[in-house]
């Protein structure tokens, strides 16, 4: 199409061997992705995207307030055997850590609670928060975000999971992050499944 410029319907389906009834809802789809444009009596012309543009178009027009799950957390008190109970309890890779007013203050995985486990050590007395990445080495996402920059930070951050955060004044004054969610690699795929089921 890019060596022929605007073409109509008629010619495409006459180039491909199709019916214009066949052709119709394919050239629909393709149209409202932005992959083809339309000029009424003129044809249809490529734009020039990508397919991968338009997925970073999406994403980026989705904010991760929109994509999130619930979070699951554990004070730092939390014994590492409690907080091993619950990961499985909950199903989840990660356990968002908080404080008594359930500000975060870090993050734990599967990996270092397997550390753990294999150190001999008594996981019943072992606090999670000994084991736990502290603030400010929790790399974090906000509800404003863009699925696809948070998405891109879980990928170059090489982690699987990350708190959802508003920043918020605590009674002392002191600037700190709320934990409102978790958005992880599971969040991306669901939303690829029901973007396709569109």
């Amino acid at each position: 199409m890019n060596r022929h410029g605007p073409i109509t319907g008629a010619h495409i389906a006459e180039k491909l061997n199709l019916s214009r009834a066949a052709l119709r809802p394919d050239l629909a789809i393709l149209t409202m992705s932005g992959m083809l444009g339309a000029r009424p009596k003129v044809g249809y012309y490529c734009t020039g995207k990508t397919p991968s543009d338009l997925i970073a178009g999406v994403l980026g027009n989705i904010r991760v307030g929109e994509a999130h799950s619930h979070p699951v957390v554990v004070k730092e008190s939390c014994s590492v055997y409690d907080a091993i109970v619950t990961m499985f309890m909950e199903d989840v890779g990660s356990l968002i850590i908080v404080s008594e007013g359930g500000y975060l203050e870090g993050i734990a995985s599967r990996k270092d609670m397997l550390k753990q486990s294999l150190g001999g050590q008594n996981l019943n007395k072992l606090p999670v928060s000994i084991v736990m990445t502290r603030m400010p080495n929790v790399i974090v996402t906000h509800p404003e975000e863009s699925v696809f920059r948070a998405a891109q930070k879980l990928i170059t951050q090489q982690v699987d999971a990350m708190p959802v955060v508003n920043l918020v004044q605590n009674d002392a004054g002191e600037e700190k992050y709320q934990v409102v969610g978790r958005f992880t690699k599971t969040n991306i795929t669901r939303l690829f499944v029901q973007l396709a089921g569109h």
